[in-house]
């Protein structure tokens, strides 16, 4: 690990005609890597997915969970109804807190809600 000597952030190896640089993101600052401190560094590729990949569809013909109960004062967005059936789910990692999900009693809109 290098850090700037301008500005202290750690520095992030950076491909560049065959060669390993250094680079700081905050300031700019660059230097060339020699070969035997450049293989120590792996440069991994950053991932990037598409809206279509990013999106969750909830089918709102889908029966509800056995785990919804109705909660009175949640306010539909779409048409203002203050009464939905909520329930929760872990959908992301198991440190992260749980999706809280709504259904609209009267129109059937599902929307959620992060913690």
């Amino acid at each position: 690990m290098r850090f700037c000597p301008k500005c202290g952030s750690i520095m992030v190896p950076r491909r560049r005609d065959e060669r390993t640089y250094a680079v700081c993101p905050r300031c700019g600052y660059e230097e060339e890597l020699t070969k035997s401190i450049a293989t120590s560094y792996v440069i991994r590729k950053e991932i990037k997915h598409s809206n279509k990949e990013k999106l969750v569809v909830i089918d709102e013909n889908v029966r509800l969970p056995r785990i919804a109960s109705i909660a009175k004062g949640v306010e539909c967005p779409k048409c203002g109804n203050r009464e939905a059936y909520v329930w929760m789910a872990q959908t992301r990692a198991a440190d992260e807190p749980p999706t809280r999900f709504y259904r609209c009693t009267k129109c059937g809109y599902t929307w959620r809600e992060y913690e």
